[in-house]
Order: C-alpha cells, then structure tokens, then sequence
C-alpha cells in the first residue's frame, strides 16, 4: 500500500471541455512530456512500481489529486502504463479520471503535473482543489 506523509510531487488541476464525445480506451491519458517525467520519477525511486493518483478531501472545493509511489498494486486499482509509464489509478480516484489527459508542464517559477479533467464542475481560484 502507499506510505503516506511523502508526496511524490505537486499537481494541479484544471477544469477542460471534453475534446469529443467517443470514450476514451484508458481511464488516463498522459501527454509525452508526463510520461517522460513519470520514467524519470520511477528511475530515480527504484522500489516503486509506478505512480498512485488518488483523491483526498482537501482545499476550499473539496478535492484535490495525490501522486504517490507506488510499491504494489492493490486489490482495486485500475492500471495505466503508456509508452513505459506506470499509472495506478486509487479505486476512489477512477470515476473523477475518467477521460482525463494528464500532463507535465514546467516554467520559471513551478513545475508540477496537470490534470487536464473534464469532469469537473469548478476549480478553486488557486488550481489545487475541484468538484464534480
């Protein structure tokens, strides 16, 4: 199971119209520059199987994603591997993902992944918290 306290790294999120309207084969899609970070990740962590995404109750809209290591699979986890990234989506998580394209962008000032999710009905002002 995951070991809490240490999160792998920051992420944020951002409400998207759905691109269209055909269901999508995985639950998470990620873009080159995510799955070019999550290898890095995983080669610098080599105990880790691949990345958790979660869901806690957190911030001013009620959600927010987690990023763990991940050590095993559990019981209930849906699997996403892409181009060698791997993906474990929490059994909670997997409805709040769906259709969601995941994302790694860097600038000057952060660097964190983006949730890029269509599912969701608002964003708190800061990026870090939504519901849906």
């Amino acid at each position: 199971m995951a070991q809490f306290g240490r999160t792998a790294v920051s992420a944020a999120v951002r409400a998207v119209r759905s691109k269209n309207a055909t269901p999508r084969k995985a639950a998470l899609t990620l873009t080159p520059s995510a799955v070019h970070k999550v290898r890095e990740l995983l080669q610098e962590n080599t105990n880790a199987i691949g990345l958790r995404v979660g869901v806690r109750t957190r911030g001013c809209n009620g959600l927010s994603y987690t990023l763990d290591y991940a050590q095993e699979k559990g019981k209930f986890d849906e699997e996403v591997v892409q181009d060698g990234a791997r993906i474990l989506i929490d059994a909670k998580a997997q409805m709040t993902l769906l259709g969601t394209e995941m994302d790694y962008v860097s600038d000057k000032l952060s660097s964190e992944f983006v949730f890029n999710n269509p599912n969701i009905t608002g964003t708190c002002g800061c990026g870090e918290s939504f519901t849906v």
